[in-house]
């Protein structure tokens, strides 16, 4: 996860999640399995959906952005589904400038899988099409990284939302900062003449 602060706006970005590959084994009340999500999966699903919120800690109160507003991009590409946002959200920006700001997950209805057998392996769960509801970003709080599944009512009939974590801590890069190390350098090197200046002048004057 890239965290960059510019004009006091945090701008967020990386992959949500990968394509193609096994996740870490993901406990169930049924027994243990890796996922892999399909490659087109994720582009199938955003194509469908009208909006989609990046929140905190899946928390439908602490909305950062949105697709429908522009504030959020996402995208498939060959690696996974990739994420931008910008947020002039106060407590991510602090939670960013401290370090805890500590992955991606994201939010989904299967709408079809299968699960593939493999001997004394773990079964792999490929998970073929989806509704992706929100993507979070994610705090301390919420390690160790997780998978989970709660019981929602859609479209008149129950169904689970499945949560998918990846541990991947911010690189942080505040651009303020990076200004005021090049004006402080430029009054250093303004200083540093100023002073030689005065010096030489001195000099002609005792000649």
């Amino acid at each position: 996860m890239k965290f960059e602060i510019r004009n006091g706006k945090a701008h967020i970005s990386g992959y949500v999640n990968a394509v193609g590959r096994d996740s870490r084994p993901i406990p169930t009340a049924t027994g243990e399995f890796v996922e892999m999500i399909e490659p087109g999966a994720f582009a199938e699903a955003l194509t469908r959906a009208k909006n989609v919120d990046m929140l905190l800690n899946h928390d439908e109160n602490r909305k950062l952005a949105s697709t429908s507003t522009r504030s959020l991009t996402l995208k498939e590409d060959n690696i996974g589904l990739y994420a931008e946002c910008e947020t002039s959200d106060a407590e991510v920006i602090e939670k960013g400038q401290r370090g805890e700001l500590r992955g991606w997950s994201f939010g989904m209805f299967v709408n079809k899988d299968e699960m593939e057998q493999r001997g004394d392996k773990i079964p792999r769960r490929h998970v073929q099409n989806m509704d992706i509801v929100e993507v979070s970003i994610i705090d301390s709080r919420m390690l160790p990284c997780y998978a989970g599944t709660s019981v929602e009512c859609r479209a008149e009939k129950t169904v689970f939302k499945e949560t998918r974590a990846v541990e991947d801590p911010a690189e942080v890069t505040d651009t303020g900062n990076e200004q005021r190390d090049e004006w402080q350098k430029k009054i250093n090197e303004l200083d540093i003449k100023s002073r030689q200046d005065m010096v030489d002048a001195l000099k002609s004057k005792a000649i």
